[in-house]
């Protein structure tokens, strides 16, 4: 679980500060302030480190079919207001499973740029609870390595340049003696945390009518949930432990929304194509022919139960196309399956319902603060600025920015003048 998030003249963001991040942690605010860019700085190291070429800083992108998101350059990335050095930087900090060698560490890494125009690691500063590891560029592409608090480097070259940007070359490895393992395994444990992020995007794609199913489980969700109909139907056609867990949660979470009463997976005849159905209200309909909020919450709620325990699922706008109550459900939706299954869930959303909802789980003791954080983000002389919403145990919040989800109370005050003032003028 990633516990915290640093970001210095990244895009938006001259310095985010340490960004704690919770079990569940919700990000709010304005249009284009800068709320994806934090979600997006964790992307771009998971398909750093999912790309074919290990000799790679950073991965900006540019391959549709296997990266996330195409960055563009590295002056796109840069904040434009960056003052010298012209260099951004991302780190985080997590904690693993207790069966992991790593148990919790610390990554930073800062990027310049080349003569070439390239992106390059300036400084890469990997941590334990006890031990640190440094790759400091030098001269001609040239990197020294240092480790704990050692002043003067161990050994310099260019064979020592940093891979993916968060593991030691091979050279470095074993130059390193006794301390090389130490650092394999941190590198190896930042790459997990990263891999095990699940991402779904806030374009996703409209249901079809039937599925084919080609007998196996999907690897991933999908960025716009493509293979969530192919994690149903393993879930319910798969034999053994385990199945029809997905089908069943979903179909709770649909009941709980007032949206469907349940789902069910239908064979076509003998082909190995399959239907959705869902199931409401006595009648039994093709996904295609329900609404489209359906269709469109369905990922949400197949990658909370498909994603990996432990792992990080990261959302944007989970709540499109669902009516108010089924919005405010999702809470309810992250805080449990965070609890019961230990996944972690990073939420991107303009929905006051799901906020709401959120202050009461917290106000009933269904969650603490402590496992929850909620962050306003805005935009401030053109550099984004966050807040961290101060909850009590109550769920009040203490520092509200103004205007945000409206005025509520002032729309009433408004309305009961104006009949007011109309029932006056009518007697009159």
């Amino acid at each position: 679980m990633f516990t915290q998030l640093r970001l210095t003249q990244f895009k938006a963001w001259k310095d985010t500060g340490p960004v704690a991040l919770k079990p569940v942690t919700m990000l709010l605010g304005t249009n284009s302030s800068g709320k994806s860019t934090l979600i997006q700085s964790l992307l771009l190291l998971k398909q750093t480190v999912q790309s074919p070429d290990r000799t790679v800083h950073l991965n900006l992108g540019g391959d549709e079919v296997n990266d996330l998101f195409n960055f563009g350059g590295f002056e796109d990335v840069l904040n434009q207001a960056a003052e010298s050095p012209r260099q951004f930087s991302i780190g985080f900090d997590f904690h693993g499973k207790e069966s992991d060698r790593v148990k919790s560490g610390q990554f930073d890494c800062t990027y310049g740029q080349t003569s070439s125009g390239s992106v390059a690691i300036q400084t890469l500063d990997l941590r334990t609870a006890s031990r640190r590891f440094r790759a400091i560029r030098r001269d001609k592409g040239a990197f020294s390595i240092m480790v704990d608090e050692e002043t003067q480097p161990r050994f310099k070259g260019r064979n020592y340049a940093p891979e993916r940007s968060i593991a030691f070359s091979v050279d470095a490895i074993a130059d390193l003696n006794q301390d090389g393992p130490i650092v394999e395994d941190l590198s190896l444990a930042i790459r997990r945390e990263l891999e095990a992020i699940s991402y779904l995007g806030p374009l996703r794609r409209k249901p079809e009518r039937d599925y084919p199913w080609n007998k196996t489980k999907p690897g991933e969700v999908g960025i716009d949930g493509r293979s969530a109909i192919d994690a149903l139907l393993a879930s319910a056609l798969l034999k053994g432990e385990g199945q029809n867990d997905i089908v069943n949660g979903v179909s709770y979470w649909l009941e709980r929304m007032k949206v469907a009463d349940s789902l069910e997976v239908r064979q076509q005849g003998r082909s190995n194509r399959y239907e959705l159905i869902v199931h409401r209200d006595g009648v039994a309909c093709n996904l295609r022919d329900v609404g489209i909020g359906v269709s469109q919450v369905l990922p949400v709620l197949v990658v909370a139960y498909f994603a990996p325990a432990g792992s990080t699922i990261v959302l944007e706008e989970p709540e499109i196309h669902l009516h108010p109550l089924a919005q405010s459900v999702l809470a309810e939706l992250f805080v449990t399956i965070s609890q019961q299954r230990k996944v972690q869930f990073i939420v991107e959303t303009h929905s006051e319902h799901l906020f709401r909802r959120m202050q009461t789980l917290i106000a009933k003791r269904q969650v603490q603060t402590s496992e929850a954080a909620m962050y306003f983000v805005e935009r401030e002389r053109g550099l984004a600025k966050l807040r961290e919403l101060d909850l009590d145990e109550y769920g009040r919040v203490k520092n509200w920015p103004s205007g945000f989800f409206g005025d509520a109370l002032g729309e009433t005050r408004e309305q009961a003048r104006l009949v007011f003032e109309r029932q006056q003028a009518a007697k009159s």
